[in-house]
């Protein structure tokens, strides 16, 4: 029997759909599902969940639950981490703070001044989950879902011996929008995708076997509602010549081109579809909304005669399967570090790219050089990302600071003293939440 750990398994929807996903497959029919979280109430509600999705599928799996992390992470073959280190009253201060200073955020988890400050107060507590994992689970293959997901891995992969992965979902569910545009199946694509989380391109993109870039750019510039759909990445496309894979709302807070005048973002950040006005403002609405529904959300699914049980397209189910089910080979996108992967990107820095899941492996592809615009674009988030990784992880806030006075769009607004001013204000707040930290100002 394989026991498959999840940390931070309160994230209901996820979990249950990840748990239904790995179930299907034979080899881990009959595996623990052991379920973890520090809130005892979303715990328990995600152990039924679990228990009605084996039921219904008749599977011989079996599920625990505890709030005891080393417990939790005993003799465990697979993990999963997705957590989030503080609550809405002080991430939100992320997004509010900045645009205070006329640094107009739209999701800020990832990057920038936001996602910067979310990765500091992350990385001490995925670290002490690496610890425990190198204790209690050396040998376990560890896939991470939190974000920041490429400062935190880089961390975790610098620091650690842990055999770790981030997963995003960016370049599957790119690859599949990209081909519900030209009107191709999925199964009948290919694509090379690399770069950066959230920046990574597909370098081809083809269909049976050849090149579909001219039906894609077709598409962008002949009808509106495929350009509007997704304005700023297909003003990336247009500029740059290949297709980005995270969406639109994320993109334009990566970029100083689209956020950093109220023309602009009434232009290209307005109309999309998925858009948020600004998460200060998404926060206050749909998070804090959530907060009342999420409980009646879960007793409509616990409550429901019939549950869905068809395998998804979660990377993570193929993944442990590959790796210590039937040993499947499955090719995804990874989060890893780049030693000579990326050929014109840091040596060191966490890069995303195709990775092979087999026996008792996982094994990045060697790309070779991106072209050079993307390089560029890689390499500025790269920079930034290499600066918050050593500041966070020394304590250091200069490094902090550094790293935010090069992100595009805060570049793009303001001047090195209003970062400084920034970058005090946002230390002030999350003062508590640093225990790496001796120094709260630049």
């Amino acid at each position: 029997m394989k026991k498959i750990t999840f940390i931070g398994a309160g994230s209901f929807g996820f979990t249950r759909n990840l748990v239904k996903d790995i179930l299907t497959f034979p080899a881990l029919a009959d595996c623990e599902i052991c379920l973890m979280d520090i809130d005892s109430t979303r715990l328990e509600y995600i152990k039924l969940a679990v228990e009605k999705i084996i039921k219904q599928g008749g599977y011989p799996a079996k599920v625990t639950a505890t709030l005891d992390r080393a417990k939790a992470l005993e003799g465990a073959d697979g993990v999963v981490i997705t957590i989030l280190a503080g609550g809405i009253d002080v991430w939100r201060h992320d997004i509010e703070i900045p645009m205070k200073y006329g640094v107009d955020i739209n999701v800020g988890d990832t990057r920038g001044p936001a996602g910067i400050f979310r990765a500091m107060r992350t990385t001490p507590v995925m670290l002490d989950i690496c610890k425990d994992v190198e204790k209690y689970a050396p040998n376990a293959v560890v896939l991470n879902y939190t974000n920041p997901m490429a400062m935190l891995c880089r961390a975790m992969q610098s620091e650690t011996k842990v055999n770790v992965t981030g997963l995003c979902h960016s370049v599957q569910g790119t690859a599949w929008m990209l081909s519900q545009w030209i009107g191709a199946p999925m199964n009948e694509i290919t694509y090379l995708c690399a770069g950066v989380n959230h920046q990574a391109h597909y370098l081809n993109y083809k269909w049976n076997g050849k090149d579909a870039y001219p039906l894609i750019h077709k598409a962008i510039t002949e009808r509106a509602e495929i350009y509007n759909e997704e304005q700023v990445r297909n003003e990336l496309y247009l500029a740059f010549g290949y297709y980005i894979t995270e969406s639109s709302g994320h993109n334009s807070e990566y970029n100083p081109w689209f956020r950093k005048r109220k023309d602009l973002i009434e232009k290209y950040c307005t109309h999309g579809t998925g858009w948020n006005p600004g998460l200060h403002r998404f926060i206050l609405d749909e998070y804090l909304s959530r907060e009342d529904t999420w409980l009646n959300e879960i007793k409509e699914y616990l409550a429901a005669d019939e549950i869905e049980l068809d395998r998804g397209q979660e990377y993570a189910a193929y993944i442990f399967n590959a790796v210590f089910g039937d040993n499947t080979m499955f090719e995804f996108n990874g989060n890893v570090r780049n030693f000579g992967i990326i050929d014109n990107l840091p040596h060191g820095c966490c890069v995303e790219v195709p990775v092979i899941a087999s026996k008792n492996e996982l094994r990045p592809i060697k790309v070779g050089s991106l072209p050079p615009a993307l390089a560029v674009m890689n390499n500025i988030t790269a920079g930034c990302e290499e600066l918050a990784v050593e500041g966070s992880l020394t304590g250091n806030p200069q490094k902090i600071y550094e790293a935010i006075c090069f992100d595009p769009l805060t570049s793009a607004v303001l001047s090195l003293e209003e970062i400084k001013q920034m970058t005090n204000e946002m230390l002030a707040k999350n003062k508590d939440y640093l225990p790496q930290f001796k120094k709260f100002t630049v």
